[in-house]
C-alpha cells in the first residue's frame, strides 16, 4: 500500500528496490485511520508466505511452431483473419487449431482469442514485447497477447493441408447462422437472445473503435478483458458490456438474433436483439428504471424532470461519474459543500448549485418521459437524460445548509492614508506602529525596501511614514515577532541569491506621535539560514525557538523540503528533509504552522495535514486530507492556492479541543468558496466543510478583539502569483465560532479597491483592521494596467467599532507575565458592567500571502472586584507559546485599545541572540 490510498500487487520486489525505516511508512490508510498505507515513495509491504509461481513467459516455440514475438493489431485491420474457437486458450492449443484448419501463422490476443493465417495482412508488425502482457485463459504461464497485440507463431515444418476457403472479410455468405455456443473461453457461456433498447440500452458499456470484422470472440474478449461478467452481440458489428442486464431487459426466441457476425458468417447477432453471453453462469435482468423520490438522504426533495439550459448550464459544478453516478452519491456530495439544488444527467453527470440557478438558466420543466436515463452507478433509477436533469432541492426550512447573516450593522471601509510602498509583509510592533517590507523590482525605483507607519500621524502624510532599510530582498519571505525584551520582528527568506539566506531582525522604538531611530540589522556573511528559502513559513515553537519550514530555492528554484531552527543547533547541516513537502511541491508552500495543547505541531501544506513530534519533527499522526471543492478533492490551501489558516480562540479552562480554520484556495485556478476546520488531536479528527457567500483565493483572514475573524481580499478566479488572478472579492465577511455550524457567517460592507496578490489585512491596536497593498501585474492586451499596483491604504471599522459607543478603557502595570501568574487591571467601562466583560489576549504576529504568522486568540479566566480586575494568565506555552499579546477587554461588544504584555519570557533566550558586532542584543 502507498500513499494512503493506492494498492500494488506483485510476486517479487522490482526495480531494485531496497526496504526503508519502518518509521518511514506513516500515511493512515484512506479507509481505515487505524491502520498505516505506506507513505510517499514507500509502501508497507505484505507477503502471503508462499513461494510465487515462474513468472509467465512468451513461449518460444511449441514443436515445430516457432515464436515471431509481439505484432501489433487492431479490430480495424486485422493482422490475422481468421478467428478459431478454442476452449481456454493457449499457445498450443491455438497453434494446434491453426494447423488442423491448413494456416501457418497463429496469433493470441486478449488472452482469450486464437487467429489464424497464411500471411500478414494490413501492415502489422513488431511491437514491444510488455504489450503482449495478458496470460492465457487456459495457462496463466504463458502469454496470449494483450489489448489489439498478438503473440504471432509461425510454422517451420511441411506446411499442413491449405484451408478449404480463403479468409472471409465478414458478411452472411450464404451458410446457415447458428448461435455460438461452443468453442467459447472458459467460463464463458451462451445466454439466449434478449429484447434490446425497448426502454434504453441493456447494456451500456459499448466496446469502442471500428467493429467490421468483429466475430463472438472478439466480443467475449473485449469484455472479460474489462472485468465485465456479460457480453452482448447486435447488428452484426456492435459489442455491449456490462455485468446486468439493465432497462427492463426481456428473453426473446433465440430466431431473433439471426443476423450473421461481420467477422464470421456463421456466428449470430441480431438486429435490436442481443445475443448474451455470461462468464458466471447467471443473468441478472433489472426492471426499467424509475425516478429515486422516497428515502432520499438528509433533507432532499424531488422537484421534477428539469430542461437544461440553451447557453449555458443550470448549475456551475459539474461531477462525471462514469460508472458510479447515483442519486444518494450526487445529493450528498451536493449537500456536503453546502449546495441546495442538485440535477442528475445523461445517466453519469452531477450538477451541484443553487435553487435560483434554475429560473436564471433553466429553460422550464420538461414531461417526466423525457428523464429516461439509468444512472451509471445504479441501474434501477433514473439519473436525467439527454440535456434533461432530475432535479432535487434541499429543504432549507427545517434544517439549513448554511446561514449567511446580513446585519443592519455591517461596519464600513475608509480611505485612511496613500502608501509609499506596496507591502509584502505588515506588522504591527510593540510601539503600535506598522512596519512594512516590500520586493525590489516592481516598486519605486529609489525605495529602501521597508517603511514605518505611525498611525496617530495619517493626517499628515509626511510625518506619519519613516524611511527604513533592508539590504537584501525579501520578496516571499517570512516573518514574526520574537518573545525576546525588544519583541524584535524577525524576516527570513526572500527572493533570490544571497536574500533567501536572509535574517533581518528590527527592534520597534519610539512611540505614537514619536519617530523612532532602530533599523532593521542584516549581514548574511554573519548570520544565515542553512538552506536559502523562498517562500518559507516560521513559527516560534513552545521552547522558544525559531522553526523555518520548506519553501524553494528562489526565483521558481528547486524544492527546500527541510526544515530547521533558530537560532541554530551546533554541528553540521542539522536541517531536517520532509519528504512530504517534496512529494507535494509546488503546491505546498507557505505551510501553515501551529504549536497545538499538547506541545505538538500541526502543519498544513497543499491539502494535506499532520501533527509532528516538536523534539524530533517526526509525524506521529497523518490528518485526513483537506476537503478541496466540490467537484475536486486535489484543490488546494496553501501557495500557489493560497488560502488562510487561523486557530480558533481558546477559552479558559481551555480543556476543549483546539481548532484550525482554513478558508478559501483554489482547484488549480478556479477559486473554492468554502472554509475546512478541524480539531487535529480529537479523536477520529474529521474537517467540517462550510460554504462561504462567494469564492474566494489569495483571501486574507484577521482576528478580532471579539473572537471573531474577518475574511477579506482576494479574487474570485485564479491563484496566487502575478497576473494569475483575476474578478476581485470585493466583499468582507465576518465568521463567528460562537454561533452553531454552518450558521458562522455574516456578510459586511464592500470596497472599490481591487485587493488581489500581495494584500494584507492586519489588526490595528484601536480595533480597526488596516487593508493594504496589491501588486497583481495584471494587464490589459494592449499592456495598460487591468489592477494597477495598489498605494492605497483602507482601514476596515468593523460593526463592533460602527455603533457609536465609547470604547472601554484600562491601565494596566506589569507587562512581564508567567504563565498561570495573575495580574490586575483597572478598567472603565461606558455601557455595561464587569458581569458582561471580557478579556482577550491576541498574539502578536505578521501577516504576509494568506498567512498570520504567530496568531493566536486566548479568552483568559478573570474576576472582578468593583473597576479591579485580576486576570489569570495560560497556563504554560503549549496553551501560549511564549509572545507578546495584546490585551482587549470588551464592554458588550465593544472592544477597548490594547495595551501589550509578554507571556511566557524568553526560554530560547533569543534576547542574547545573534551575537555579532552588527546586530543589537536587548535581552532576555
Amino acid at each position: 500500500m502507498e500513499y494512503a490510498q493506492e494498492c500494488y500487487c506483485g510476486n517479487s520486489i522490482q526495480n531494485e528496490n531496497t526496504k526503508a525505516t519502518a518509521s518511514d511508512c506513516d500515511l493512515a490508510c484512506s479507509g481505515n485511520s487505524s491502520e498505516i498505507c505506506g507513505a510517499g515513495n514507500r509502501l508497507s509491504v505484505y507477503w502471503s508466505g508462499e513461494q510465487p509461481p515462474p513468472p509467465p513467459e512468451i513461449v518460444p516455440s511449441v514443436g515445430l511452431w516457432e515464436s515471431l514475438g509481439c505484432y501489433n493489431d487492431s479490430i480495424a485491420a486485422r493482422t490475422r483473419s481468421i478467428g478459431e474457437n478454442v476452449d481456454n486458450a493457449t499457445v498450443e492449443s491455438c497453434t494446434a487449431a491453426c494447423y488442423n484448419a491448413g494456416y501457418t501463422l497463429a496469433g493470441l490476443e486478449y488472452s482469450t482469442q486464437c487467429f489464424c493465417d497464411v500471411t500478414i495482412r494490413n501492415f502489422g508488425g513488431p511491437a514491444a514485447s510488455s504489450d503482449c502482457d495478458m496470460t492465457c485463459a487456459g495457462n496463466s504461464s504463458e502469454y496470449c497477447g494483450g489489448p489489439n497485440r498478438l503473440n504471432l507463431y509461425n510454422y517451420t515444418g511441411m506446411p499442413p493441408p491449405p484451408p478449404s476457403t480463403p479468409p472471409a472479410g465478414g458478411g452472411n455468405t450464404g451458410s446457415s447462422v447458428e448461435p455460438v455456443t461452443s468453442g467459447l473461453p472458459m467460463p464463458w457461456n451462451y445466454s439466449g437472445c434478449w429484447v434490446d433498447n425497448a426502454n434504453g440500452r441493456i447494456l451500456a458499456n459499448q466496446m469502442p473503435g471500428d467493429t467490421t470484422n468483429m466475430t463472438i470472440g472478439d466480443c467475449v474478449g473485449y469484455c472479460a478483458s474489462q472485468n465485465y461478467t456479460l457480453a452482448g452481440a447486435e447488428y452484426s458489428t456492435e459489442c455491449y458490456c456490462g455485468n446486468d442486464l439493465i432497462n427492463g431487459a426481456t428473453p426473446a426466441s433465440d430466431t431473433d438474433c439471426n443476423m450473421a457476425c461481420g467477422g464470421n458468417s456463421t456466428s449470430v447477432r441480431a438486429v435490436k436483439f442481443l445475443s448474451v453471453y455470461t462468464s458466471t453462469g447467471n443473468v441478472t435482468a433489472l426492471p426499467v428504471p424509475v425516478v429515486l423520490n422516497t428515502s432520499l438522504p438528509g433533507q432532499w426533495q424531488y422537484q421534477g424532470c428539469l430542461i437544461e439550459g440553451s447557453s449555458e448550464r443550470v448549475f456551475p459544478y459539474e461531477i462525471d461519474w462514469a460508472t458510479n453516478n447515483t442519486v444518494e452519491a450526487c445529493l450528498t456530495q451536493c449537500a456536503t459543500f453546502g449546495y441546495p439544488a442538485a440535477g442528475l444527467e445523461y445517466g453519469e453527470q452531477c450538477f451541484c448549485g443553487d435553487v435560483w440557478d434554475v429560473p436564471a438558466n433553466s429553460g422550464g420543466f420538461a414531461a417526466e418521459s423525457q428523464c429516461n436515463m439509468a444512472c451509471s452507478g445504479d441501474p434501477i433509477h433514473l439519473c436525467g437524460g439527454e440535456s434533461r436533469l432530475s432535479l432535487y432541492y434541499w429543504d432549507q426550512t427545517s434544517d439549513p445548509l448554511y446561514v449567511w447573516h446580513t446585519p443592519d450593522n455591517i461596519g464600513q471601509y475608509e480611505f485612511l492614508i496613500g502608501g509609499i510602498v506596496i507591502p509584502l509583509v505588515a506588522t504591527v510592533g510593540i510601539n503600535n506602529k506598522v512596519s512594512f517590507v516590500e520586493k525590489y523590482g516592481t516598486g519605486p525605483p529609489n525605495s529602501t525596501g521597508a517603511y514605518e507607519l505611525d498611525v496617530s500621524l495619517t493626517d499628515n502624510y509626511q510625518l506619519a511614514w519613516r524611511e527604513m532599510h533592508v539590504k537584501t530582498d525579501v520578496f516571499c519571505s517570512a516573518s514574526l515577532v520574537l518573545p525576546d525584551k525588544a519583541a524584535r520582528q524577525l524576516n527570513v527568506g526572500g527572493w533570490s541569491l544571497s536574500s533567501t539566506f536572509g535574517v533581518r531582525l528590527y527592534a520597534p522604538d519610539g512611540s505614537p506621535g514619536v519617530n523612532g531611530t532602530n533599523d532593521w540589522e542584516e549581514n548574511v556573511n554573519e548570520l544565515s539560514l542553512q538552506q536559502g528559502r523562498w517562500y518559507p513559513s516560521a513559527m516560534v515553537m513552545s521552547n522558544g525557538s525559531v522553526l523555518v519550514v520548506g519553501g524553494e530555492a528562489g526565483s521558481n528554484g528547486a524544492p527546500i523540503p527541510t526544515l530547521e531552527i533558530l537560532p541554530r543547533i551546533p554541528g553540521g547541516d542539522t536541517t531536517i528533509y520532509l519528504d512530504y513537502l517534496n512529494r507535494t511541491d509546488p503546491n505546498n508552500l507557505y505551510p501553515f504552522l501551529f504549536v497545538l495543547p499538547s506541545g505538538n505541531i500541526f502543519i498544513g501544506y497543499y491539502n494535506e495535514a499532520r501533527i509532528l513530534d516538536p523534539v524530533t519533527f517526526a509525524t506521529l499522526q497523518v490528518l485526513p486530507n483537506m476537503p478541496g471543492s466540490v467537484t475536486s478533492f486535489e484543490a488546494g490551501r496553501t501557495y500557489p492556492m493560497e488560502g488562510t489558516a487561523v486557530l480558533l480562540p481558546q477559552h479558559a479552562p481551555y480543556t476543549d479541543p483546539m481548532e484550525v480554520l482554513v478558508c478559501g484556495g483554489s482547484n488549480f485556478g478556479v477559486a473554492l468558496d468554502n472554509c475546512v476546520s478541524i480539531a487535529p488531536e480529537a479523536e477520529n479528527a474529521t474537517w467540517t466543510i462550510e460554504r462561504m457567500p462567494s469564492k474566494r483565493v489569495m483571501s486574507c483572514m484577521v482576528a478580532l478583539p471579539d473572537g471573531t475573524f474577518m475574511i477579506m481580499n482576494g479574487a474570485q478566479a485564479g491563484v496566487a502569483g502575478f497576473g494569475l488572478g483575476d474578478d476581485p472579492n470585493l466583499g468582507a465577511l465576518l465568521y463567528d465560532p460562537s454561533l452553531p455550524i454552518h450558521q458562522r457567517i455574516s456578510v459586511l460592507n464592500t470596497t472599490i479597491v481591487a485587493r488581489l496578490y500581495h494584500s494584507e489585512a492586519t489588526l490595528l491596536p484601536d480595533g480597526r483592521v488596516l487593508v493594504t497593498g496589491s501588486d497583481p501585474e495584471t494587464n490589459w492586451p494592449n499592456g495598460t494596467a487591468k489592477f494597477p499596483q495598489e498605494y492605497r491604504m483602507e482601514v476596515y471599522i468593523p460593526p463592533y467599532l460602527n455603533q457609536g459607543y465609547r470604547q472601554p478603557e484600562f491601565n494596566i502595570t506589569e507587562t512581564d507575565w508567567e504563565y498561570n501568574g495573575q495580574y490586575q487591571i483597572t478598567v472603565k467601562l461606558y455601557q455595561a458592567d464587569t458581569s458582561t466583560m471580557r478579556v482577550s489576549l491576541l498574539a502578536a504576529s505578521s501577516s504576509t500571502h494568506g498567512n498570520m504568522f504567530g496568531g493566536r486568540t486566548i479568552f483568559p479566566e478573570f474576576s472582578c472586584s468593583g473597576n479591579v480586575c485580576t486576570i489569570t494568565a495560560p497556563p504554560n506555552a503549549f496553551v501560549s507559546p511564549p509572545s507578546w499579546h495584546q490585551v482587549f477587554i470588551l464592554d458588550g461588544p465593544t472592544p477597548s485599545h490594547s495595551q501589550w504584555v509578554r507571556i511566557g519570557g524568553d526560554p530560547g533566550m533569543l534576547g542574547h541572540w545573534p551575537d555579532y558586532p552588527d546586530f543589537t542584543l536587548p535581552g532576555v
